[in-house]
């Protein structure tokens, strides 16, 4: 069988398999706020490109264009759909067909569009938009489209066309807050990966995100708020070509696990079993540091193999991955013994647990795309960017509960920056109640120079004087300051404050008073020695006394507690 024929038997293969599998859109809400006749909650798609804001929510104003409706050519002008400085962000509305998804959406990107509606173009389920082949016109949209985007079914996307053409103010919020459930304090996330570095953009997306998000994955790890495991694709190859020269080329353990040549050519360089066995290498590095109690570590092998160990310069080996393992402080023999041997016509148990894995459990769907994140048992649908998937990653822990990577100014949403987020805004002081989050902005008033504003947050934060507010220090000689939360109050001069009688007194009254009081301490101490003293002595003179007068009288005659005295005078005479 040739190359060519074997690609086309693999890729029937994978549309039967992908026929039979439960892929499972994952949706966030739509709020239509105005008009009131639409007024109400609809279902979107999420795209699977872009960045969604999980966590947060985005409000905005429709808009359908009046030409290039499928937005499949660039629209004219310079940013035609920018909002203005203080409007509502544009929702651009466009059809589906002709091109694209990733395409459409990057042309609105290109136009100022702040998120994408897209109008189903028939009336079915929603699906998601997935990303474009890895082509070389495809992979500009693919790293660079930065936007949300979502699917409307057609009757919805209808209504809203007509809305805007019968020059109605068309709003409505896309909220990802529940798009990641929250079941406990810690997340559960797992990405659908794979070892080979040589199968164009989308490979060295994922190999790029290694390296960016390590830090926070370790971070999240050792701090005991996440729990990661890493997962391996593969396929099998059927009963029937498991002897070919092409099976034989790109599986292990007699056709069982099966990986696509990297190069699409068998007949140089590496072969699609060279990767199933850095994949089951790179599933034992994780099963032996876990054991270990560090899991983290597999995020600086799979970083540091990716670096040392390329395709390109040959060095995609056992020999470069075995250099990488011991500089980790991993044990090689644990590792080895974990792999087996991939030439055993049995079941590997590591690798028969990665494809039970890929079918969906509960609400979460197949695993068909490569790569995958699922977070809290939800797959993730967006770019695999650091700040994308660490805003997805932290939407699964309860607001509040967010560890300190999840707060840092590294993914904040960046509201503030666009008419103040909306919120007061003091520009002369230069002071803001806008505070930027990675859920989305939040309208608090701020504390400036040591003072607590207070109001809203949105119309108005002012200065409340707490000491006219609650009448304080109202000595004489009494200073009142604001402070955060309260009020400060101190004395001029050489005066001290007493905050229990609201009343200023002299320093030198204060030393003297506080003399006095040494003085009166002292007094107190000697006479209590004294009278302790006394006491101990009086005791001592009576029983001294008790016990001579006890010894007179033992002279004298017997005590109770005494028998009689012997008499030895016969005694004498006997002898």
């Amino acid at each position: 069988m040739g190359a060519q024929a074997f690609r086309l038997l693999l890729l029937l293969l994978l549309a039967a398999a992908a026929a039979e599998a439960r892929f499972v859109v994952e949706k966030n809400s739509l709020m239509v706020t105005s008009p009131t006749s639409l007024r109400g909650r609809h279902d979107s798609a999420i795209g699977n490109f872009g960045i969604p804001q999980y966590g947060g929510s985005m409000a905005g104003a429709v808009v359908y264009p009046k030409d290039n409706a499928k937005a499949c050519d660039d629209f004219d002008g310079r940013h035609p759909f920018r909002a203005k400085p203080g409007a509502m962000p544009t929702f651009l509305l466009i059809d589906r067909g002709e091109c694209l998804f990733a395409k459409k959406v990057w042309n609105a990107q290109n136009a100022g569009a702040s998120a994408v509606l897209v109008v189903d173009d028939k009336d079915e389920p929603l699906i998601t938009m997935d990303l474009p082949r890895e082509d070389d016109e495809a992979s500009k949209y693919i790293q660079n489209i930065t936007i949300p985007s979502a699917l409307i079914d057609e009757k919805f996307g209808d209504q809203l066309k007509k809305a805007v053409k019968d020059g109605e103010m068309v709003n409505v919020n896309l909220d990802w807050r529940e798009a990641v459930p929250h079941p406990d304090d810690r997340v559960e996330y797992e990405l659908w990966t794979n070892s080979n570095d040589e199968c164009g953009p989308k490979c060295d997306m994922l190999m790029n995100f290694l390296k960016e998000f390590k830090g926070a994955a370790q971070l999240l790890e050792k701090g005991g708020y996440s729990q990661f495991t890493p997962h391996y694709i593969t396929w099998y190859c059927p009963q029937a070509f498991v002897i070919s020269k092409q099976c034989k080329s790109q599986c292990i353990n007699h056709g069982r696990y099966c990986a696509p040549d990297p190069e699409q050519d068998f007949s140089t360089g590496y072969e699609g079993k060279d990767v199933v066995v850095e994949n089951l290498r790179q599933l034992c590095v994780f099963k032996v540091a876990n054991e270990n109690k560090k899991p983290w570590v597999w995020w600086d092998y799979v970083t540091d193999f990716h670096i040392r160990c390329p395709m390109k310069e040959k060095k995609y080996n056992k020999k470069c991955a075995e250099t990488v393992i011991k500089s980790l402080g991993l044990d090689v023999k644990k590792v080895d013994k974990c792999m087996g041997d991939p030439n055993a016509d049995s079941d590997h148990p590591l690798l028969k647990m990665e494809q039970d894995a890929q079918i969906g459990k509960g609400s979460r769907g197949d695993v068909t795309i490569l790569p995958t994140l699922v977070v809290n048992n939800r797959q993730y649908r967006g770019k695999l960017e650091r700040k994308a998937v660490l805003k997805a990653i932290c939407a699964g822990f309860e607001e509040t509960t967010e560890p300190n990577v999840c707060l840092s100014d590294d993914i904040e949403t960046n509201e503030c920056l666009n008419d103040n987020g909306g919120c007061w805004q003091d520009k002369s002081a230069n002071v803001t109640a806008c505070r930027d989050t990675f859920r989305g902005r939040v309208c608090e008033c701020p504390t400036f120079n040591g003072v607590q504003f207070k109001g809203d947050g949105y119309s108005n934060c002012e200065h409340i004087d707490e000491c006219k507010e609650k009448k304080a220090c109202q000595c004489p000689e009494c200073n009142c300051k604001d402070t955060w939360g309260g009020y400060d109050c101190t004395c001029s001069g050489d005066l001290l404050y007493i905050r229990e009688h609201d009343t200023c007194i002299s320093k030198t009254a204060v030393q003297a008073k506080a003399a006095w009081a040494a003085v009166w301490g002292i007094l107190i101490v000697v006479a209590v020695v004294a009278a302790g003293s006394y006491v101990v002595y009086k005791y001592r003179l009576r029983s001294y006394m008790d016990s001579e007068i006890r010894a007179i009288m033992a002279q004298y005659m017997p005590l109770d507690n005494q028998g009689e005295v012997p008499n030895h005078t016969h005694d004498e005479d006997r002898s």
